[in-house]
C-alpha cells in the first residue's frame, strides 16, 4: 500500500469522523434554535393577550359599565377581548391562535378540546407549574403549544359563574343557563393556550445545515486537495527521485548525479547521506577497478 493510499485513508477517516461530528451538533444547534425561535413568538402572544385581558379589566370595563343598555356587553368580558384580539391577528397569520380553553365555559367556542383538556387536567394535577408547553404534530404540520394556567383568584368572577340566579340577567339571557356556572374559588377552570407552527424555522434550520454542511465538505474537499498536493511537491515527488537514482545505482550506472538538496527538513538530511553513501560507493567501486588492473 503506497504512502499516497495511506495518507488519503487516513484523511478520509478523519473527515468522515468530524464531518458526521459535526453535522450532528449542528443539526441539534440548529432545530433548538428554530425552537426557542417559535417559543419566543408564542411568549410574545401569550403577553399581548395577557395586555389586552388587562387593559379590558383597566380601561375598557370601567367605561361600558357606564352605558345604560339591557343587553350584555361581551366587549367588557377580558377573554372576549383577548380572544376577538387574536381573531384579529389569525387574518394575517392564520397559523398561529390563541384560545382560552375551559372545561365548563360561558361561551361555547371557548370549550376545550380533548388534548386540551389534558393540559387543564395537568395543571390541576400540578397546581405549582405555572406554565407547560410542548410539540404538537397535526395534519397541517408540527405545532409548538404554550399554555398557562387559568385559575379563579379573583371572586369577583363568581358573582357570573357561581349560579345562574347569581348572574345576570342579560348574561344568562344571551348565554343560557347550562354552561359556565359551578365555578369555586381558586379553582383551576381552563387554561390559555397559544399555538405557534414550526414549520418554517424548521424547515429555515434545515437549509442553514444543508447548507453549512455543503460549505464544510467543500472545506474538507479543500484541504485534502492542497495536501494531496503538498504530500506529492514536498514528500513523494523527492523521495521517488532518491529511489530512482537508487535504483540506477544498484544496477551498476555510478554515473548517475547526486541528488539535489533544497532546504533543512527531513528529507534534505535524507538527500544528503544519500550523496554521503553515494560518494563512499563511487570511490569504492574506483579503488575496486584500480586493484584489479
Amino acid at each position: 500500500m503506497s504512502i499516497r493510499l495511506k495518507f488519503n485513508l487516513a484523511m478520509f477517516l478523519v473527515f468522515a469522523l468530524g464531518f458526521a461530528g459535526a453535522s450532528f451538533l449542528i443539526e441539534r444547534i440548529l432545530l433548538e434554535n428554530a425552537k426557542d425561535e417559535v417559543a419566543l413568538k408564542a411568549r410574545i402572544m401569550m403577553e399581548a393577550a395577557k395586555s389586552v385581558r388587562s387593559y379590558t379589566v383597566d380601561e375598557i370595563r370601567p367605561l361600558l359599565q357606564r352605558v345604560k343598555t339591557s343587553e350584555f356587553l361581551s366587549q367588557t368580558v377580558p377573554s372576549y377581548a383577548a380572544t376577538e384580539n387574536m381573531k384579529r391577528l389569525r387574518k394575517v397569520y392564520p397559523d398561529y391562535s390563541y384560545k382560552e380553553a375551559a372545561l365548563n365555559p360561558t361561551n361555547p367556542e371557548h370549550k376545550a378540546a380533548s388534548w386540551e383538556e389534558d393540559i387543564i387536567q395537568y395543571f390541576r394535577n400540578y397546581e405549582n407549574v405555572k406554565e407547560y408547553s410542548g410539540v404538537r404534530s397535526t395534519p397541517t404540520g408540527q405545532y409548538l403549544f404554550l399554555s398557562t394556567p387559568f385559575k379563579i383568584t379573583n371572586e369577583g368572577c363568581l358573582i357570573c359563574h357561581s349560579t345562574p340566579e347569581a348572574a345576570p340577567a342579560a348574561m344568562v339571557k344571551k348565554y343560557g343557563v347550562h354552561n359556565g356556572f359551578g365555578w369555586q374559588h381558586n379553582e383551576i377552570i381552563g387554561a390559555q393556550i397559544v399555538n405557534v407552527p414550526m414549520a418554517i424555522p424548521i424547515a429555515r434550520a434545515n437549509a442553514t445545515f444543508v447548507a453549512f454542511m455543503i460549505i464544510l465538505g467543500g472545506v474538507f474537499a479543500a484541504i485534502w486537495l492542497v495536501l494531496n498536493v503538498f504530500l506529492h511537491l514536498i514528500i513523494l515527488k523527492r523521495v521517488n527521485k532518491i529511489a530512482a537514482k537508487a535504483e540506477e545505482i544498484s544496477k551498476g550506472d555510478m554515473s548517475v548525479t547526486e541528488f539535489e538538496q533544497s532546504g533543512k527538513d527531513e528529507l534534505s538530511s535524507l538527500g544528503h547521506s544519500f550523496n554521503l553513501m553515494y560518494r563512499s560507493l563511487s570511490s569504492a567501486v574506483k579503488l575496486l577497478d584500480r586493484s584489479q588492473v
